[in-house]
């Protein structure tokens, strides 16, 4: 294109881009190309790569967010998410991501709260708990602040383990098991356990209004079922637990670090602990 205009303009026939590439049948934007000239090496940070590797040696499930959250957030790191992500492909540590798919989704309700207890949640996972087999793990969660109030692990899915750990989450929050604030939600899924007689009567004498989510739709109890899979992650499948006790030993830290000590995306990079006091401060305000 350029060699017949620069043909054109020595014989002195000045034609316009728009016409020569009608004449051609070529698009216009062929004419302006111009070829990318490749971009200089920039050297890679070791100091930089080195806290990195640190992290996801202690922290395997951590991704490129993760790393980037620890060192600005914990390590006081002023660094920039992509150049975190840059160093962690040039090194291999990260992971292909799935395609992202295009199922119909039936319309839900978002499991994510204003204000701290407003709505709760809870969910039942299993667990490998080695010579005990295959044991129950009940979190109860705050849907604004994401905290995990109260769990259980135990050796049957009975009503007593999520009474359990419901009890265990009104003590932690409130300091008794009876009189919730008004209108205080708890949400979970269609389960035996949750629908029991037993369970809805707890739930009604602690003050509680229960949600069902619709069948078939998991992501109306995202903020759970997000835990859960960050629980299996993070600690289930990484360790291989001899007993049920040994489970619970290491389920403790892992509840406290995610508590106190890791930042979440969705708190602006705060511990969900942190974002209860930032709730209460403000409201008191």
């Amino acid at each position: 294109m350029n060699a017949v205009r620069k043909d054109l303009l020595n014989e002195g026939k000045d034609v316009a881009v728009t016409r020569l590439c009608c004449w051609l049948g070529v698009p216009r934007s062929s004419a302006y190309y111009q070829p990318r000239q490749e971009a200089e090496h920039r050297p890679c940070d070791e100091d930089l790569s080195e806290m990195i590797r640190a992290i996801i040696e202690e922290r395997p499930t951590y991704g490129v967010r993760r790393a980037w959250a620890w060192l600005r957030y914990r390590m006081g790191v002023k660094v920039n998410r992509k150049k975190v992500h840059r160093l962690m492909r040039l090194k291999g540590w990260t992971l292909r991501t799935r395609r992202t798919g295009r199922r119909p989704r039936v319309e839900a309700f978002s499991s994510v709260a204003a204000e701290p207890n407003q709505r709760w949640s809870t969910d039942i996972a299993l667990v490998d708990c080695g010579v005990d087999g295959w044991c129950v793990f009940v979190p109860v969660l705050d849907c604004c602040t994401r905290e995990c109030l109260g769990w259980a692990l135990e050796r049957t899915a009975r009503t007593r383990t999520a009474e359990r750990a419901l009890e265990e989450a009104l003590l932690a929050r409130f300091g008794w098991v009876r009189g919730a604030p008004a209108g205080m939600a708890l949400r979970h899924d269609n389960g035996l356990v949750f629908g029991s007689r037993r369970y809805r009567a707890l739930v009604r004498d602690d003050g509680l209004q229960q949600e069902y989510t619709a069948p078939y739709t998991p992501e109306q109890n995202g903020l759970c079922e997000r835990f859960i899979r960050s629980f299996k992650e993070e600690c289930a499948w990484l360790h291989r637990f001899s007993s049920i006790e040994d489970a619970r030993t290491k389920v403790a830290v892992f509840v406290h670090d995610d508590n106190y000590c890791r930042p979440h995306q969705a708190l602006g990079y705060k511990t969900p602990a942190q974002c209860y006091q930032l709730r209460c401060l403000t409201l008191a305000a």
